[in-house]
């Protein structure tokens, strides 16, 4: 398959709600490319196609090593489709299903990249919205890429979220700030938390909080404390775990800045052992549903648990009542 007279389409590398993404070549430049081509069923819908193009203008303002490059972006015989540059790797969701846990070395080094990554997204007045394990590619010499600003919200506060749903809620539920699961406004330092649940899953094997339903996960998010690093995986330096707590903060006025992260990444911060240890949390509340992942936080004070969860229901059945950013 062509595009334009210029993109050969060779190789499916995946799809979403909105888009395939293909392995391509520009034949006029000689090199190797991404495409992001908006699938036919999300084409029909009215806003898909300026959602599409805002993306391509939200991710073609930032300019970063961490940062997936966009080419080119177009129509073609109806079809829109995003050009960006090629990554020869595989997703740290993939990492960890493939390899397991990486040595919390591994993890400074991810944390680190993947924060300068959020911190020029930042800079440029750009919200990702939607950090994960599958949204952020590891390139073959350990290069860490954000990728996938579909639900991105701009220096202009302009955003991807669909026309007429409610688009204070967004991002995927493992992954998601306390003040986003209540529908509150969207601000970088969510981003931080969000990339915190992700460290945190590479470096214990397990995202912070898990159930049986989104609810229950986002009603962990807003009411819970994630048990310490330690406790689910023995050997991890305590200032690492400590620092990882203090990007899950409640709230968004005590977390770092993407900045911050990744200078404390970078340096070896990270390896040292706590003056005093963190004490232990106790076992999770009952109220939470049983899985095979049973949550497992530590919880807040009742009377302030009750108030902000029944904030947060409301807020999630509102959304989910509603087409999700990504067409589910």
């Amino acid at each position: 398959m062509r595009l334009a007279e210029r993109y050969r389409l060779d190789t499916p590398l995946g799809h979403g709600g909105m888009g395939e993404v293909w392995r391509g070549w520009d034949e006029l430049l000689e090199r190797p490319v991404a495409v992001k081509v908006l699938r036919d069923a999300a084409a029909r819908k009215p806003d898909a196609a300026a959602r599409f193009a805002q993306e391509a203008r939200t991710a073609a303002r930032l300019s970063d090593p961490h940062v997936v490059a966009v080419y080119d972006f177009g129509s073609w015989q109806e079809r829109s489709f995003l050009v960006m540059e090629l990554i020869e790797g595989h997703t740290l969701a993939e990492e960890l299903r493939e390899h397991g846990t990486p040595a919390p070395a591994t993890v400074a080094s991810v944390a680190a990249q993947a924060a300068a990554g959020l911190e020029a997204a930042h800079t440029a007045g750009v919200l990702h919205r939607d950090i994960k394990p599958s949204n952020l590619l590891l390139d073959r010499d350990g290069t860490v890429k954000i990728v996938d600003f579909g639900i991105a919200s701009g220096p202009g506060g302009e955003t991807t979220a669909p026309m007429g749903g409610p688009a204070e809620l967004t991002g995927t539920s493992l992954y998601m700030a306390p003040e986003s699961a209540l529908g509150r406004p969207s601000r970088a330092a969510g981003d931080v938390y969000s990339l915190g649940c992700a460290l945190y899953e590479l470096l214990t094997g397990r995202p912070p909080f898990v159930g049986d339903s989104a609810l229950s996960v986002i009603s962990q998010h807003v009411q819970c404390e994630p048990l310490a690093p330690g406790r689910l995986r023995p050997g991890i330096p305590g200032a690492f775990a400590d620092y990882l707590l203090r990007m899950l903060a409640k709230t968004p006025e005590q977390r770092p800045s993407a900045r911050q992260v990744t200078g404390w990444f970078a340096g070896d911060a990270w390896q040292r052992e706590p003056r005093e240890p963190a004490p232990e949390a106790p076992p999770a509340p009952a109220p939470v549903p049983a899985s095979r992942h049973r949550g497992a936080g530590r919880p807040l004070a009742a009377r302030r648990r009750h108030r902000l969860i029944g904030a947060a229901a409301a807020a999630v059945l509102t959304t989910y009542a509603a087409p999700g950013p990504h067409g589910a």
